[in-house]
């Protein structure tokens, strides 16, 4: 009769700075709804407090960006969410960028 092999994965856990980033990242976007609101509600009087939002969510951005990618150090772990938080924060900080570009 031949042998079975029988063989176990182990299951890997999401990697933390990963988890950390996407978690900023929804952070920066609750900021970015909450700015918008914001200076929707108060045109012409809301000039610092959505500036000051959005400043902080792109700083958000960059430290999610550079958790994201710090990430992919970690050893035995899925890499899953550092890829989706590099990639979001990435383009949040982009679209921040250019929204900075677009203002006067």
């Amino acid at each position: 009769m031949a042998r079975r092999f029988r063989y176990s994965f182990a299951r890997k856990q999401d990697s933390f700075r990963g988890r950390l980033s996407v978690i900023l990242s929804g952070a920066a976007l609750i900021l970015f709804a909450l700015a918008v609101l914001l200076s929707g509600r108060l045109p012409g009087r809301a000039a610092v407090i959505p500036g000051v939002l959005s400043i902080f969510a792109v700083m958000l951005n960059c430290y999610g960006f550079g958790l994201g990618l710090a990430g992919f150090s970690e050893a035995g772990k899925k890499h899953t969410t550092c890829i989706v938080g590099s990639i979001v924060n990435g383009i949040l900080l982009v679209g921040w960028l250019g929204l900075f570009q677009l203002g006067r």
